[in-house]
């Protein structure tokens, strides 16, 4: 489980945002990936909560070579068969159960499981994982809940997601246990469904310049 940890945190590396993307229409995965990585977020998260997800992420892991392509709302062992064999490169779930645990520790493909209780986050430390998907980030105490979870987790790391967005991404990117944050802002469904991918390169370029700032001087 530790050297998945280390490779999921490569494949995320120097990214400061991680788009968390619903598809209704296949055929807009590809331009919406391009996009993404055109504006410097190469690591997307396509949701299984539509019909269209896992075609979506056969599609983008086929044709866009400089996008990495994750899946999300992954929730039982079966979704995690089907992701892995669609192509993704790394797994989201909003939550951990041992199932999943069990079904990720018999895959090459690394899994961020959501975390959001002191004893969730010690079953993922009890499974060698150290790296967790703070959901719902917002709503379950914010950035207040993670500076409180510091110092007994010390050891611990975050992508928190939902209720991140362009206002508040920076201020959760400034906590030392944040990794990086998960958000739909960069990649709106209105925007998709009109398909302009001219503003959504843009929005990825300016999510792309959100850093940790106890981090710029490494680049």
């Amino acid at each position: 489980m530790p050297n998945k940890t280390d490779a999921l945190l490569s494949l995320l590396a120097g990214q400061p945002v991680i788009p968390v993307i619903k598809i209704e229409e296949v055929e807009k995965a590809v331009p919406l990936a391009r996009a993404l990585a055109k504006g410097g977020l190469r690591a997307i998260e396509i949701t299984l909560r539509t019909p269209a997800a896992l075609d979506a992420i056969r599609r983008v892991a086929a044709e866009v070579e400089e996008a990495i392509v994750g899946a999300g709302t992954i929730l039982n062992p079966k979704q995690f068969d089907e992701a892995a064999k669609a192509g993704s490169r790394f797994i989201v779930s909003p939550g951990i159960t041992q199932n999943l645990l069990s079904a990720a520790a018999d895959s090459e493909v690394p899994l961020l499981p959501g975390a959001i209780t002191p004893g969730e986050m010690m079953m993922a430390l009890d499974a060698g994982l150290d790296f967790l998907k703070f959901f719902p980030a917002e709503q379950s105490g914010g950035i207040d809940f993670l500076k409180a979870l510091a110092s007994p987790f010390n050891g611990l790391r975050f992508c928190p997601t939902s209720g991140i967005s362009a206002k508040n991404a920076a201020e959760y990117l400034a906590q030392p246990n944040v990794v990086c944050v998960g958000g739909s802002w960069v990649a709106p469904d209105a925007l998709i469904k009109a398909g302009d991918w001219a503003e959504i390169e843009a929005l990825a370029h300016a999510a792309d310049a959100l850093r940790r700032p106890h981090s710029r001087t490494a680049g």
